[in-house]
C-alpha cells in the first residue's frame, strides 16, 4: 500500500520554523491537530494521543498509546498507575520516547529523554479534573495484572463505588500519579509528495538547543 503525501497543511517545515523554540512549534502543531478538518471532513482522533516507548527489565521494548496531559518548557506530562507495565519499566529504567502520530496531517513529532515523577500537588490538580468514573476506575484496576473475567473487574468497580459513595473528593490512589518526560531531543517530521520528507531535529546542548535538518 502506498500513501500519496499531498500535504494538507500550507506551511513548510524548515529550520526557521523552530526559531522560536521546540515548545512553541509543538504547541502550535497540537492546536492545529485539534482543529484539523481534512478535505473529506476527516479529523485527527485524540490529537493529544502519543505512543510511549519504554524498555522492560529484560531489555524488551514496549509501546502503547497514552494521552499527553500537557506540554511546557519542562516537557510532556502524562498520568498512569505506577504499578502498571509502563510504570514499572520507567521505575527500572527512567528513560523513554514518545511520538505524536498525526497521520491525517502527514506530521509526526518525536520526543526522547529521561522521565521523572511529578510532585503530589501537580498530580492532585489533574486528578481532581478527572470524571468521577475515571477516578473510581483508577482505584478498581490493578493495571496490567491478569483478571479472571470482565465480571470480576466490574465487581471490583462496584465495590469501589460503594466504598466511596457520598465522597466527593475521592483521594488519589497511592500507586497512581503523573510522569514528566524531559526531552533531550525533539524531532519534527512533515511528509512530502516526493518522499523527501522534512525532518528537523532539536537537540539539547547544555542550556541551548541545536537545530539540524536530517535526511529522510
Amino acid at each position: 500500500m502506498r500513501q500519496a503525501y499531498a500535504a494538507p497543511v500550507a506551511d513548510v517545515l524548515d529550520e526557521a520554523a523552530v526559531g522560536g523554540g521546540w515548545l512553541a512549534l509543538l504547541q502550535r502543531w497540537l492546536g492545529e491537530a485539534a482543529d484539523f478538518v481534512g478535505p473529506e471532513g476527516g479529523r485527527v482522533a485524540e490529537p493529544n494521543a502519543m505512543v510511549l516507548a519504554t524498555v522492560d527489565e529484560h531489555g524488551y521494548p514496549q509501546s502503547r498509546a497514552v494521552l499527553c496531559k500537557g506540554v511546557d518548557e519542562r516537557g510532556a506530562r502524562f498520568f498512569t498507575n505506577y504499578d502498571s507495565d509502563k510504570g514499572r519499566a520507567l521505575a527500572a529504567l527512567p528513560r523513554a520516547a514518545v511520538t505524536f502520530p498525526w497521520f491525517a496531517m502527514h506530521r509526526q513529532v518525536h520526543l526522547r529523554g529521561p522521565v521523572e515523577r511529578l510532585g503530589a500537588a501537580e498530580t492532585q490538580e489533574y486528578w481532581r479534573s478527572r470524571p468521577r468514573g475515571a477516578r473510581l476506575g483508577a482505584w478498581a484496576s490493578a493495571q496490567s495484572r491478569p483478571v479472571g473475567s470482565r465480571a470480576e473487574l466490574e465487581a471490583k468497580l462496584a465495590a469501589v463505588a460503594e466504598r466511596f459513595a457520598g465522597v466527593d473528593d475521592i483521594p488519589v490512589p497511592p500507586q497512581w500519579g503523573g510522569l514528566l518526560l524531559r526531552p533531550v531531543t525533539v524531532e519534527f517530521w512533515q511528509g512530502q509528495a516526493d518522499r523527501l520528507h522534512n525532518r528537523i531535529r532539536v537537540t539539547r546542548d547544555g542550556d541551548e538547543w541545536r537545530v539540524a535538518r536530517l535526511q529522510p
